[in-house]
């Protein structure tokens, strides 16, 4: 019983860590970056930890309720416990051999007497005799004591003859009991040989029962876990995974480009937009065209190619969402990089009237027509850069716009101002050209 209390204890133990492990693991890879058929894969293999654990938690209770108690009812019924301690049934056992012993027993005692006098006899025979034998060679002795002597040899004689005759009879008296006592010692043999077959049948039909539960391999439930894991790994396709991510997240995603709206529908509208809604108005048409070349993604967003809707427009309130902005991006379209090209405009303009309600960052393009052109530089700006720092690029990158730079990994460059809150920092090539690039593509000369 306490065998298979402590497989049953174990057994819950391993379901519940199997458990443990299938949650914990589960949280980990919809936390991590697996998708589509591999990730499916991934949750089938916790998916059999958990069924396997059910299992287990099947078999504790199958040995705890069913064999277990088998046992502690078999005991009940087989063993009956006495008032003074011990089994009834050790007692009876005791007992019939004591009863079937006792007469054989009392002849075998009076054997073992009748030998231990006969030997005495024996004994004191060869000590007078030995004496008798001394007395003769002594010349000083007197008749009268060699007479003693003689008599006592004779009477030593006698006494062996006696307690020979007794010690046959004992024995003669032994054999004759003992088939009586060989066939009553073999009935309660033979009683205690069955109470013992019972037990030892007993045992091994549940020994049996107990392998049944604990083999699995002939579990249909067990064998269909592991078959529908198979076809759950083999279902993982790598084309189909790949052709996935390219819809939803690469170039064949949905895409809400810039389209002309009506200049007096948002005159009125921009007049009674909160800055709240403004952002929201603007999320869907915010484009970003950065190519990455290098092993590592970027990572900051750049928003530095969004296509700003000229100004006598804005963005319709029904644009989708953007897969290229951060998820926690809720900013206007306007980035901070445009911001600060904003302040290089031409006069003509920063002259140009807006409508009251629209911010400095909803202002028009700066990336108009005479910057196009090429007439102005968008970079120039009053003051001189506080410090220029000699930097390494780490992996090739191409400009999407105008304002940003192109380079390969291993060129040279010098940052002019330092990264931006969207990664972005400002530099100069060894040819002139200035223009922003990413943070975390350069690394700085030591």
């Amino acid at each position: 019983m306490n065998c298979i209390h402590e497989r049953a204890r174990i057994e819950k133990t391993y379901a519940q860590q199997l458990t443990e492990w299938a949650k914990r693991w589960k949280q980990l890879v919809e936390k991590g970056p697996q998708y589509g058929t591999v990730e499916k894969a991934w949750h089938a293999v916790m998916s059999e930890a958990e069924k396997v654990s059910e299992l287990h938690l099947d078999i504790k209770s199958a040995l705890m309720n069913e064999d277990f108690e088998k046992i502690k009812n078999w005991q009940k019924e087989a063993f009956h416990k006495q008032m003074m301690g011990g089994f009834k049934e050790t007692k009876e056992a005791e007992d019939g051999y004591r009863k079937a012993q006792k007469p054989w027993a009392k002849k075998l005692k009076e054997v073992e007497a009748a030998k231990k006098a006969y030997h005495a006899a024996c004994k004191e025979e060869k000590l007078a005799i030995s004496r008798e034998m001394n007395s003769k060679a002594d010349p000083a002795l007197n008749p009268e004591q060699l007479k003693k002597l003689q008599d006592k040899v004779e009477k030593s004689k006698q006494d062996v003859l006696k307690t020979k005759e007794k010690y046959e009879k004992s024995l003669k008296d032994l054999d004759h009991v003992t088939p009586q006592y060989m066939e009553n010692m073999e009935q309660v043999f033979e009683q205690c040989q069955q109470f013992e077959e019972k037990r030892l049948r007993f045992f091994r039909e549940v020994l049996l029962e107990v392998q049944k539960h604990l083999d699995l391999s002939n579990d249909v439930s067990y064998k269909n876990i592991y078959r529908e894991l198979e076809q759950n790994i083999k279902t993982a396709d790598a084309i189909e995974d790949l052709r996935w991510f390219r819809a939803n997240h690469g170039p064949g995603m949905s895409m809400n480009w810039p389209q002309f709206e009506d200049e007096e529908w948002s005159a009125d509208f921009n007049r009674t937009l909160s800055k709240r809604e403004k952002k929201k108005a603007s999320d869907g048409v915010t484009l970003t065209g950065v190519n990455q070349t290098g092993d590592q993604a970027l990572q900051h967003t750049k928003h530095s190619s969004h296509l700003s809707v000229p100004s006598n427009t804005v963005q319709s309130l029904q644009s989708s969402y953007n897969p290229f902005e951060d998820e926690d991006d809720t900013g206007s379209t306007v980035s901070e990089k445009e911001d600060n090209k904003i302040k290089n405009v031409s006069s003509s303009e920063k002259n140009q009237s807006y409508p009251t309600e629209w911010s400095d960052e909803e202002s028009s393009n700066p990336f108009s027509s005479t910057d196009a052109n090429g007439d102005t530089n968008p970079f120039d700006e009053d003051a001189s850069p506080a410090m220029e720092v000699r930097v390494r690029a780490l992996y090739d990158y191409e400009g999407q716009e105008h304002d940003e730079l192109s380079f390969k990994a291993g060129d040279e460059l010098t940052k002019t101002e330092d990264e931006d809150e969207q990664g972005w920092c400002k530099g100069r090539l060894d040819n002139g050209q200035v223009g922003l690039y990413p943070a975390n593509y350069v690394e700085a000369i030591q």
